[in-house]
């Protein structure tokens, strides 16, 4: 496989390099040593340095403001945004956004689109469904009214920087819809109903908006997360996506985005080990001349090379649209299957080497581990992804 990155590609990491620089992991007090919630905001400062080094319009039609890049690039610079914990919703918003430029209504485009880009409008995903492990789209209901209006009622869990965003893009299955009074053909009753057809649409709900109601849950990060609660909530058709395979383009994307955060914060904790390793002595040599640390650490090398090259095959099918033995949901599961495994046994090693000084709040380590665990959480165990490639092979069997 040729993983060589364009020079537009490559244009957009050294922008983010750039951008990240400045960012300090421990910027914001230790989840160890807060109760609730470590901040009420995600970095705005960082947002507004991101917009004008034109990162939040990556994926965006120059139209928009945007640069046409395309996922791969999105992923690149989410790497980097892991290696400083960087505080914000680049990939959802991003992700979002990238729905509502190929699926959307021109009106909501045109309105929306170069905002987002600017920053000056912050779009997040409710993606994670009531539970977590059911899928999102079955936690909420959609119905159409007969003024034309959508009619949202559900819960979906854990929606990252939902406080904080303007619009959250909610997956929700098709109800069965109330056929208006004297529409019926047959002269059956009015109030018949049609048969659900179990397709998902894309709503984007506003924050504050009559029916919906957020109450406040915390990551092992200690950022904010939020229970969105959808009670007859109406929302305008404008600014429904009906488009087919809409919600399943955008899961791959925050699915494959999610594992370029894990990788980008594994490489950052096993170079902080490497560095640790190489200055901690023990009976007059550096701990990582001994055999056991050095095989540890040649083990979470290769968990590293293995989530990178699955991240970069994930990536390049939802980019490209290109064919192949699986549909591309199976390259992204066997991409989440690596980083969740992985960026799970990258820390765990990193604290294993690195003894006491691991769990010591005055080093940034252990703000690290509480990142990985929420990846590995976002992306869901390996065996559920495992059962869904299993699915993916029996309904499409190799010959």
């Amino acid at each position: 496989m040729d993983f060589t990155f364009t020079e537009e590609q490559r244009a957009a990491t050294e922008a983010a390099r750039a951008v990240f620089a400045g960012v300090a992991p421990d910027g914001i007090p230790s989840p160890s040593l807060v109760p609730g919630a470590v901040a009420d905001d995600f970095d705005r400062a960082l947002w507004a340095k991101l917009a004008d080094a034109d990162l939040l319009s990556l994926l965006l039609d120059p139209a928009y403001g945007g640069s046409g890049l395309d996922p791969i690039a999105l992923c690149l610079v989410l790497r980097e945004s892991a290696k400083v914990l960087a505080r914000g919703p680049l990939l959802e918003s991003s992700a979002a956004a990238v729905a509502v430029q190929a699926h959307g209504s021109e009106e909501l485009k045109a309105e929306l689109l170069a905002r987002v880009g600017r920053g000056e409008v912050v779009l997040t995903v409710a993606a994670h469904g009531r539970t977590g492990h059911d899928p999102a789209e079955l936690a909420v209901s959609a119905r159409r009214d007969g003024d034309g209006t959508w009619v949202l009622d559900g819960v979906q869990t854990a929606v990252p920087w939902a406080h904080n965003a303007d619009f959250v893009v909610v997956p929700a299955t098709v109800a069965p819809e109330s056929v208006a009074p004297g529409l019926a053909d047959d002269g059956a009753e009015g109030d018949a109903t049609a048969a659900a057809d179990g397709r998902a649409v894309l709503a984007l709900v506003p924050r504050a908006h009559e029916g919906v109601t957020l109450a406040e849950q915390i990551s092992t990060t200690g950022e904010r997360l939020a229970e969105l609660r959808l009670e007859s909530a109406r929302i305008a058709a404008r600014d429904i996506i009906d488009a087919e395979g809409a919600w399943e383009r955008l899961r791959e994307l925050l699915a494959t985005g999610t594992c370029a955060l894990a990788l980008g914060l594994g490489e950052r904790v096993l170079d902080m080990t490497s560095e640790y390793a190489g200055k901690r002595e023990q009976f007059g040599f550096p701990i990582a001349s001994f055999q056991a640390v050095a095989v540890q650490a040649a083990d979470r090398f290769i968990d590293l090379r293995a989530m990178e090259a699955t991240l970069w095959q994930a990536a390049w099918r939802i980019t490209s649209g290109a064919g192949g033995a699986l549909p591309a949901a199976g390259d992204v599961a066997v991409a989440k299957i690596w980083a969740s495994e992985g960026v799970r046994r990258v820390v765990q090693t990193a604290q294993h080497l690195h003894g006491g000084f691991g769990a010591d709040v005055d080093y940034p380590l252990h703000r690290y581990h509480a990142w990985a665990k929420h990846l590995e959480l976002s992306l869901g165990p390996a065996a559920a992804q495992e059962e869904a490639l299993g699915d993916l092979l029996a309904a499409h069997p190799l010959t």
